[in-house]
C-alpha cells in the first residue's frame, strides 16, 4: 500500500576506500536517486561524501528542482515557532540551502534573519567562531551584523533553525548551538535542524537545554565498511579561514554573511533565447544571487543548470565525473574545482563572481569560450 508519508529504501555504493550501505526513508517526491549519490573525498578524516543532486554545488541542477527541495524542506519546519527566528546555513555547500529555506519562512509571515557561516573574515566584529571538525576546513566564523536592528533580532533570538546538507553525527550543529550560546544568545526557546538528508539517528537528542525539531527530507542510517588496505588520500590545503587578497564586491561581501531579512534578485543579464542551453556558476559561498539569476532565465523558457565552483577535494569516479582545478579567485592560495561541466553542453556559461574578473586563473576561464562574466 501506498504511504503518504514516505517510502523505505536500501542503497549501497562501493568506493575505492570501502563500501558504504544505507538504509533511509524517503518523503513523498523524494528518493536517494534522486536526492544524493557517492563519492570519495580526498579527505583522511572521512573519506565518503554525499553528493547533492539539488544544491547545484557539485552535481549541476535545475533551478526549479532546487526550489522544491528548499520548500519541502522548509514545508516540514513548524509554523507559529516563537520569534525573532534565526536561520543559519553551514558554509560553503549549506548557505544556499538555508537561504531557501528562510525565503519560505519569511513568506509565510515568519519574523527571520538570515545569518550564514562563512570562512571569509570582513574584517568586522565577529560573533562566534567554532569547528567543522570532519571537514576540509573545519573553521567557521559567524560575524555580528552591521545592521542594529538586525543584531538585536539575532541577540533576541527564541528559535534558532540550523541548516545543513546532511547531518551524520549532528556534531557541526552542537558546535554551532554552543558556540552561539557563549556569545550571548541565551534567549533560544526552540532549535530546528534542517538537513536534506539526516543520518544521526536522534544523535543529538538530549544534548540541547531548548527543545529540539529535526526536519530532512530523508531520514536513515549508514554502515561504513572501509577496505582493508585503504587508497592514500591526499587532500590539497584547503583549510584557509583568512582575508584573501582580492577585493570583495561589497553587496555580495555583506549579504548572508552579515545578516539578511529579505532578498530580492540584484543581478540582471539579457533574456534568453527560447530554448538556449546555459549554465550560470557561482563561486564559493557566494551561490545565493547568482540562483535567483538561474531561476529568472530557467522562467524566461531557457534550458538552464546552476552549478558553483568550490573548495572541497573529491576524487574522480562514481558521481564525480569530471574535474576543472584553479587557483581560487579570493588570493587566498589555495586550490578549486569545478565539477561535473562540460562546456560543450551549454551555448552561454555565465560565471557570477564577487571578485573581479582579473582575479581569476585564465587558463580556467579559456575552457569556457562561450563565457559571460557577471562581476556581484
Amino acid at each position: 500500500m501506498h504511504n503518504p508519508n514516505g517510502h523505505e529504501e536500501h542503497f549501497q555504493a562501493q568506493l575505492p576506500a570501502g563500501t558504504m550501505s544505507l538504509d533511509l526513508f524517503c518523503r513523498p517526491g523524494w528518493s536517494a536517486d534522486t536526492l544524493f549519490s557517492m563519492a570519495q573525498r580526498r579527505n583522511p578524516r572521512r573519506a565518503f561524501l554525499f553528493v547533492s543532486k539539488v544544491l547545484g554545488r557539485h552535481i549541476p541542477c535545475a533551478p526549479s528542482l532546487m526550489r522544491k527541495a528548499f520548500s519541502d524542506l522548509a514545508d516540514r519546519i513548524p509554523a507559529g515557532l516563537p520569534g525573532p527566528i534565526l536561520v543559519t546555513g553551514m558554509a560553503e555547500t549549506a548557505v544556499g540551502l538555508a537561504a531557501g529555506v528562510h525565503a519560505v519562512l519569511r513568506a509565510r509571515g515568519e519574523e527571520a534573519v538570515l545569518l550564514t557561516t562563512t570562512r571569509h573574515p570582513l574584517g568586522g566584529e565577529l560573533l562566534c567562531r567554532f569547528e567543522e571538525e570532519h571537514s576540509h576546513a573545519t573553521a567557521h566564523l559567524v560575524h555580528q551584523p552591521t545592521d542594529p536592528q538586525l543584531r538585536e533580532n539575532v541577540r533576541r533570538a527564541r528559535t534558532l533553525v540550523m541548516v545543513d546538507d546532511e547531518a551524520t553525527t549532528g556534531k557541526t550543529f552542537l558546535n554551532l548551538y554552543q558556540a552561539l550560546r557563549g556569545a550571548g544568545l541565551d534567549q533560544l526557546e526552540q532549535i530546528v535542524t534542517a538537513t536534506l538528508t539526516d543520518w544521526s539517528a536522534g544523535a543529538l537528542d538530549g544534548k540541547f537545554t531548548p527543545p529540539v525539531t529535526a526536519v530532512s527530507l530523508a531520514t536513515g542510517r549508514w554502515h561504513w565498511a572501509a577496505t582493508e588496505q585503504p587508497p592514500a588520500l591526499d587532500m590539497p590545503q584547503v583549510n584557509i579561514t583568512a582575508r584573501g587578497s582580492e577585493p570583495l564586491n561589497s553587496l555580495a561581501a555583506c549579504w548572508g554573511r552579515t545578516g539578511v531579512r529579505d532578498a530580492t534578485r540584484l543581478l540582471h543579464t539579457p533574456a534568453p533565447r527560447p530554448g538556449e542551453r546555459i549554465l550560470v556558476l557561482g563561486s564559493g559561498e557566494y551561490v545565493w544571487q547568482p540562483f535567483m539569476l538561474a531561476e529568472w532565465l530557467e522562467n524566461q523558457g531557457a534550458h538552464v543548470r546552476f552549478g558553483s565552483t568550490t573548495r572541497s577535494p573529491v576524487a574522480l569516479g562514481l558521481a564525480m565525473r569530471s574535474a576543472f582545478s584553479f587557483q581560487d579567485n579570493y588570493g587566498l592560495g589555495v586550490p578549486m574545482y569545478l565539477y561535473n561541466v562540460n562546456p560543450a553542453d551549454y551555448d552561454r556559461v555565465i560565471l557570477c563572481s564577487e571578485t573581479p574578473a582579473a582575479a581569476w586563473d585564465a587558463a580556467f576561464l579559456a575552457h569556457f569560450p562561450q563565457l559571460e562574466f557577471h562581476e556581484g
